[in-house]
Formats: structure tokens, sequence, C-alpha cells
């Protein structure tokens, strides 16, 4: 079994730059999982989502050479993801929603129920899948994720007052769809469903032209 290659990520894209054939996917792989996370969260349906990660991918591996160091090889890393799913829903807006299923307020999802927990989870990204990518983008990485209102900032390459502004009309839309939710875990201990665990597809893809739109609030 071949050990794995423990460079640090600066280290491993530098090598890259320098001709490593290896070093990209060593990088790829140690961060694909919440890569995919993020991308599945943010676009909502798994065959877009792995759509977006080919190409944010693809467009991280060519243009690894611009990347001056002055954030985190995973932020740089997210920020292409982000932006390549938040492409794809700006040219897919005129399509509807997949309204959310109905459910008995009287039967609370248990947290201790695996089943209860996995059901929860899925239910959680069918209502973010309501909302507006760019609200969707914000709550996900704070609410979802983990990540601080200043590091989705950095991120998103907005102002955090434009993000603390999209999570709270997105958290706003999202109450009462999650209301009949009780006992629900913390967030960060819901598990990603199984759709979140299958790995994204391994094609060749077009590199589009991504740019993260700076709207302000």
């Amino acid at each position: 079994m071949t050990q794995e290659d423990q460079r640090p990520d600066a280290e491993l894209l530098a090598a890259h730059v320098a001709g490593d054939p290896t070093a990209f996917t060593t990088l790829v792989r140690r961060h694909r999982d919440r890569l995919w996370a993020v991308a599945l969260r943010t676009i909502g349906e798994p065959e877009e989502a792995a759509d977006a990660l080919q190409d944010a991918l693809l467009k991280a591996h060519r243009s690894a050479a611009s990347f001056r160091g002055d954030a985190q090889v995973t932020t740089w890393l997210h920020r292409i993801v982000v932006n390549a799913c938040l492409d794809r829903l700006r040219r897919a807006k005129a399509r509807p929603t997949v309204p959310l299923p109905e459910y008995d307020s009287a039967h609370p999802v248990e947290p201790d129920d695996p089943l209860g927990r996995r059901e929860l989870a899925w239910e959680i990204e069918r209502a973010l899948r309501t909302l507006p990518g760019d609200q969707r983008a914000a709550v996900t990485l704070v609410d979802v994720e983990g990540y601080s209102v200043e590091e989705t900032a950095e991120l998103l390459g907005i102002p955090t007052g434009t993000v603390k502004s999209r999570c709270s009309r997105g958290r706003a839309k999202l109450v009462p769809l999650l209301t009949h939710l009780r006992n629900r875990p913390d967030p960060a201990d819901v598990p990603v469903s199984d759709s979140s665990r299958t790995a994204a597809p391994d094609k060749p893809r077009q590199e589009p032209d991504h740019r993260l739109n700076g709207d302000q609030p």
C-alpha cells in the first residue's frame, strides 16, 4: 500500500505547478469529500453538483499558477467550487424547485434514530434547495459546514455584512419549512446524506469562466 503524501497543501500545489504529476491528485483526494459536500448542498442536485465540482477542479488544475498564497489552499479551492456552483445555479434559475414533502408534525424525528437522522439531513438539504443561490451558499457554509462569517466572506469574496444579511434572509425562509422538526440535533452533528457520499464522476469538462458576482444586499 502506497503511503499518502504528507506534504502541506501549499507545497503540493507548488509541486503541481512545477510539474509534479501526482501532487494535484493528492491535494484533491485530501479535500474532495468536503468540497463535494459543499457542492451538493449548494446546488442540491447530485448530478449538477458533480458537474460543478468537475468544472471547479479542472479550473483549479489549470489556474494553479495564479495562486498567490494570500489565503489557505483550502480556501482557494472552496472559493472555486462555490463559484462553479453559483454559476450553474444562475444558468438554471428558471428551473422550478422541487416541492417539499409534507410530514406529520405529530411524529417528530428522533435524533437518536439513525434512519431519522438520515431523513432529517435529507429534509434540510431539500429545504436548502428552495433558497436563492446566494443565500443557499451563505447558509450552507455558515450553518451546515461550520465556517465563521469571516471565513465565509473570504470564500465568497463578499463583505461580512453581506454574509450576515444573506444568512438572515435565508434562515427566515427556512423557518416555516423546518418548524415541524422537533428535537433535531445540532447542524454540525447532522450526517451527510447517502447521496452526498457518492463520489462525483470523473470526466473531461470544458472549462467555463467562473466569476462570483459581488452583489450587495
